[in-house]
């Protein structure tokens, strides 16, 4: 079996599951338009943004002492989203909040246990393939009241598009969890923090083979690349959030992220040491 293999079997571990309040059935056909996904609308009001993923688990890693050098490109002007995915930024999404029993905040993402439990687990659809992995989401009730959460689980089906599978906690400052579920709209936010991106590569991670995994961005990272040749070369984004080299072709190296907006972090020194979390020194723009 090869690691990439054995990565996606060991996800099956990790994923939110919802409540049995919180399971819905999945949108029908006349609900879907084909330029825009189902449980999204423009400010115009037009219905906007597939994708699947398996869970799994990690152990938390700890931070190197030493922080990597890192450059970046000046941030492109707010609003220019031209690598987003279905979720993008001034868009409103409606669904509904259930909750699941978020354990120690680990999920389908695979960043770990969580310090701070507010977090959500995203329906399969706006997951698109961990492309939804670390994005900040502030979700609303009719009431008014409001949470932000960072997404780092997948809802499976029968979660249906626009659906946030939030920890107990969340949902507990939107409505009495004694609801199960309650309608939502929600939106991609571009929050104020203060730490920096850290940088993993994945267990069983070496000269031959790795996976990278982005932590602590602002922004959803829209690709990452490893110098190779002279160059810099696209890695493929697994459904379990890792970036993969499937022949070792730059594991070690110098690594470039991307966010949704277009801007490039480039980060050396980052050591090829498995499932350790390497802090940097650079962050995404404020949105």
């Amino acid at each position: 079996m090869s690691a990439v293999s054995a990565g996606i079997l060991a996800a099956a571990a990790g994923c939110g599951q919802p409540t049995q309040a919180g399971h819905a059935a999945p949108a029908s056909a006349d609900s879907m338009q084909a330029s825009v996904p189902p449980g999204a609308e423009s400010a115009t009001g037009a219905q906007s943004p597939a994708g699947a993923a398996s869970p799994s688990a990690a152990s938390r890693s700890t931070a190197a002492a030493a922080r990597p050098s890192a450059t970046g490109t000046p941030p492109p002007k707010p609003g220019n989203a031209q690598l987003a995915g279905r979720i993008r930024p001034d868009v409103t999404y409606r669904g509904k909040a259930t909750f699941y029993d978020a354990g120690d905040g680990n999920g389908a993402c695979l960043f770990g246990p969580a310090g701070d439990l507010m977090i959500g687990a995203m329906n399969e659809t706006d997951y698109e393939s961990s492309k939804a992995c670390g994005a900040y989401v502030q979700v609303r009730v009719a009431s008014g009241a409001s949470v932000t959460v960072r997404i780092t689980n997948l809802c499976p089906l029968p979660c249906a598009p626009g659906q946030i599978d939030l920890s107990p906690q969340a949902f507990a400052k939107l409505a009495d969890p004694k609801l199960g579920e309650v309608p939502i709209t929600w939106k991609l936010l571009s929050p104020g923090m203060s730490d920096s991106i850290s940088i993993r590569y994945k267990a069983g991670s070496s000269q031959w083979w790795c996976g990278i995994q982005v932590i602590n961005h602002r922004n959803p990272v829209a690709r990452l690349e490893i110098r190779s040749g002279g160059g810099w070369r696209q890695l493929t984004r697994a459904d379990y959030n890792y970036f993969l080299s499937p022949n070792g072709d730059g594991c070690g190296g110098a690594i470039r992220v991307t966010d949704i907006y277009g801007e490039q972090l480039t980060v050396n020194g980052i050591a090829l040491s498995a499932d350790v979390m390497e802090p940097t020194r650079v962050q995404f723009a404020q949105h």
